[in-house]
């Protein structure tokens, strides 16, 4: 890859401020549109936001972290950041893409690269029916809520309530229950990318649940239509040794110990 010109979006935290002065002194800030890489500095949430942000743009994303986990970053460097990023290696990876019917009949479209939650608002617990197009996958689930995971989101919200860990190529998504209470047995069910997955609130008045697409919250929710968007392609970056994939396997073994 050549990479000559750099766009860079650096979040606004203290430490990204910081960064910001030392980055800009030693690169040029060409337009997202001229830029042969858009350039992501801060952490996973600063980057899932960006992602969908410059989207239209159709480039590249190279993240570097100076945020928490930077599960989905590379390392930071200063000094030949533009060899660092030509040689990198490409990973492309497609949303999940949900559309919402809130309790006023309003229809939401929303993105989600890592998962699309769906939680309870209240201190009772969420009543759902989750089916697959005629097929029910479960009838009823009382729990916290349910969790809608692509691979590349499989390690984060998905892995913390013991959801499995999937292959970033195994072309599947993940729907985990949060704390369930009825059927309390009930472990999830891994899925085909292609599924068209339907979750329904069955107590809209009583037990109303809301639904977050990576950091957006559409709150009181009928119910939400749930698949993976193929036809984007979110092309991240990652150094040779710092691969998404390797990341994931990582988390793997780990949960085998």
């Amino acid at each position: 890859m050549i990479v000559k010109k750099l766009h860079f979006v650096i979040d606004n935290s203290k430490n990204g401020l910081s960064f910001k002065k030392k980055i800009y002194k030693n690169y040029i800030n060409s337009t997202p549109k001229k830029s042969d890489v858009i350039v992501v500095l801060g952490g996973d949430g600063f980057m899932l936001q960006t992602l969908k942000k410059y989207k239209k743009f159709n480039k590249p994303f190279y993240g570097m972290n100076i945020g928490t986990f930077g599960f989905l970053m590379n390392k930071f460097k200063l000094k030949n950041m533009q060899k660092s990023i030509a040689d990198s290696k490409i990973v492309s990876i497609s949303p999940l893409s949900a559309k919402v019917k809130t309790r006023t009949n309003k229809i939401i479209n929303l993105l989600a690269i890592n998962e699309i939650s769906l939680l309870r608002q209240s201190r009772q617990t969420a009543s759902l029916s989750i089916l697959s197009k005629k097929k029910t996958i479960i009838k009823k689930l009382i729990s916290d809520g349910v969790i809608i995971s692509t691979p590349a989101g499989s390690t984060a919200y998905n892995l913390s309530v013991h959801g499995p860990i999937l292959s970033l190529n195994s072309k599947k998504i993940a729907v985990t229950p949060i704390s369930p209470f009825r059927p309390r047995r009930w472990k999830g069910k891994i899925l085909q990318s292609k599924t068209l997955i339907k979750v329904v609130n069955l107590n809209i008045v009583k037990r109303p649940v809301s639904v977050v697409a990576d950091n957006l919250e559409v709150r009181n929710i009928r119910h939400v239509i749930i698949k993976t968007d193929n036809s984007i392609k979110f092309k991240l970056l990652y150094d040779k040794n710092n691969s998404l994939t390797k990341k994931i396997k990582l988390e793997q073994i780990k949960k085998q110990i």
